[in-house]
């Protein structure tokens, strides 16, 4: 074989591999680096929020928000699995996941568990749910009704108690409950008139399940807002994960890709009520 014929495909060879290199740093990756899978605990049961279980695709906002964060982090590659919301946090403390996903407030105690990106990945809007012509609009109005009892220690409890106790003048019958009834049942709890009203974030799909079973209920304005976050395994590593992340949530916001994906999903704009 001639010297210029054996040349030829080591000279292509090289521009191959200058071309992909070119490509890598044009993608935001250095030649050489590698991509760095990050494993995604979702919720499995909150439609619109986040659904789709063990082995199914996770589908619903914050899923879809992960995606646009992913687009922009090249450097990353995103495996989300929808899981039980205990094994969650659990599996985020043990290090099986690096990131979680689920509504989650910001607490003092995740903040010390927890990297917290600093920017909100959405905002949970309390409302009431009551049956049409109930008069119900605000908390007041919830004086002398029954209200479905909430998950013990969870966000919405908390919201009642603190208002309470900023609004003594309006005494409410709250009830703390661990029975866990998934909220369509409680949704049909008002409507058969068990119970007068259900307060409860409206990113957990009550509107579809009112619209599907055609119930006789509807939702007050947000009667509070709270910033939803992502939580992040501690590791020196994720460190740079979190900082990343924050910076690229700060731009979907700006962008209007988090308000387009809240009003795909929730049917409403949340970008105004994030703190």
């Amino acid at each position: 074989m001639s010297a210029i014929t054996s040349s030829f495909p080591r000279r292509y060879a090289l521009a191959v591999v200058g071309g992909i290199a070119i490509a890598l740093a044009t993608a935001g990756i250095s030649y050489g680096q590698t991509v760095r899978t990050i494993k995604i605990a979702t919720s499995a049961e909150s439609k619109p929020l986040a659904w789709g279980a063990l082995g199914v695709e996770p589908q619903g906002y914050e899923p879809d928000l992960l995606r646009a964060i992913n687009a922009k982090l090249p450097q990353y590659k995103f495996e989300m699995e929808g899981v039980s919301d205990i094994a969650q946090e659990t599996g985020l403390a043990t290090g099986k996941y690096d990131i979680a996903v689920g509504g989650y407030y910001k607490s003092p105690e995740r903040a010390k568990q927890f990297f917290i990106p600093e920017n909100p990945m959405g905002a949970s809007l309390m409302k009431i749910y009551s049956k049409k012509g109930s008069g119900i609009k605000e908390m007041k109005d919830l004086v002398g009704k029954r209200i479905v009892p909430t998950t013990a220690g969870g966000g919405t409890y908390k919201f009642i108690m603190n208002w309470q106790k900023e609004n003594p003048q309006y005494k409410l019958d709250v009830t703390a409950s661990s029975a866990g009834i998934p909220y369509p049942n409680r949704l049909d709890e008002v409507q058969n008139g068990k119970f007068d009203a259900l307060v409860l974030p409206s990113n957990l799909g009550e509107q579809t399940v009112i619209d599907e079973k055609k119930l006789d209920i509807v939702a007050s304005e947000p009667v509070f807002s709270n910033n939803t976050y992502m939580l992040v395994h501690k590791s020196d590593e994720n460190k740079v994960l979190a900082d990343d992340v924050n910076k690229v949530l700060k731009e979907l916001k700006d962008d209007g890709m988090i308000e387009k994906l809240s009003r795909k999903w929730f049917g409403e704009g949340i970008v105004k009520y994030m703190k």
